[in-house]
């Protein structure tokens, strides 16, 4: 089978294509037949080695989301074969592959009608939206400020946002991801024009509610428009910028901060936000907008992710 090996820490280019023996499932285990491998942020920052992510055990095969189909079964697992299925693989990742060996435990059914690179997208980062949403408990009174609104997080968070009733200003950059904030119903805000802050500052007037992955200069921003007693829940720092999650505190100690990630759930209430997310989908109520790469090209699907130039979920596919 066609896996991408990284065996060492750098850049794109330390994952390579190679060819590796097909795994065998052992007790409780299948091995899955994948039709697509979700993409993350965070795997870009597995690949480079950068702190505070803990260093992968090298070689490894990245990728910790895939779908596909079960085409082999160990023992008391044979009742899974053959069926379409969608996983988190955790930390134990193997998913940039044409064949990755899951605990049967964890898998979920693909929901039927549901394309195999939706159902990646939502696996993790639907589960992440959900709770997400779940903390900052937006209504139709609410204005909602939105970070990196065009990317696969943000956009399911401004479809949710939207379905609420509630106004939402999406932050993005650049005309095509501007359009697609749009697209989703949301007013946007280009932050790479010089006059974004100016911007924002006349759209997100009295916004009661933010949600924040990137931290940095335009964390700031859209902390500084959030009214007191306000909601900003802040999740991550792709600005780079990895004080951030203190930094906003300190920015904006009249508003409220629910956890964000920092209390990251587990086992039965992790899995609930899985089979939610999945259920989202698979009724049209959150739809996942996907940027697809080949397998082959998985060193480009980082480039282009690193260097801010896809929208929606980056998904490879063999």
């Amino acid at each position: 089978m066609l896996a991408i090996v990284q065996e060492e820490f750098g850049g794109p280019e330390v994952l390579s294509p190679r060819e590796r023996p097909a795994p065998e499932p052992g007790p409780g285990q299948v091995r899955v037949s994948v039709a697509a491998a979700g993409v993350h942020l965070i795997d870009t920052a597995f690949r480079r080695g950068d702190p505070p992510f803990p260093p992968s055990e090298l070689p490894t095969v990245p990728g910790r989301e895939v779908a596909g189909t079960v085409d082999a079964a160990g023992p008391g697992a044979e009742v899974w074969l053959g069926r379409d299925v969608v996983v988190h693989l955790g930390m134990a990742g193997g998913g940039y592959a044409e064949q990755v060996l899951v605990e049967a435990g964890s898998l979920h059914e693909r929901p039927a009608g549901l394309e195999p690179a939706a159902a990646v997208a939502m696996i993790g980062t639907g589960r992440t939206a959900l709770l997400l949403l779940d903390q900052a408990t937006i209504t139709a009174a609410d204005t909602v400020l939105v970070t990196s609104a065009a990317g696969g997080l943000g956009a399911l968070l401004v479809q949710a946002a939207r379905r609420a009733g509630a106004r939402v200003v999406g932050l993005a950059g650049g005309p095509e991801k501007t359009a697609r904030v749009t697209a989703l119903g949301a007013v946007p805000v280009d932050y790479r024009d010089p006059a974004w802050p100016e911007h924002l500052r006349v759209v997100g007037k009295d916004a009661t509610v933010v949600l924040d992955g990137v931290g940095g200069e335009i964390g700031r921003a859209v902390l500084e428009q959030l009214r007191p007693g306000g909601r900003a829940v802040v999740f991550g720092f792709s600005s780079g910028d990895r004080d951030w999650f203190a930094t906003a505190r300190a920015v904006r100690p009249d508003v409220t901060f629910p956890p964000g990630l920092a209390e990251r759930p587990t086992g039965a209430v992790l899995r609930g936000l899985e089979s939610r997310a999945l259920a989202e989908a698979a009724a049209g109520r959150l739809v996942p907008h996907v940027t697809a790469f080949p397998l082959i090209e998985a060193a480009a699907a980082h480039r282009a992710l690193e260097e801010r130039r896809t929208t929606g979920k980056v998904v490879l596919i063999p």
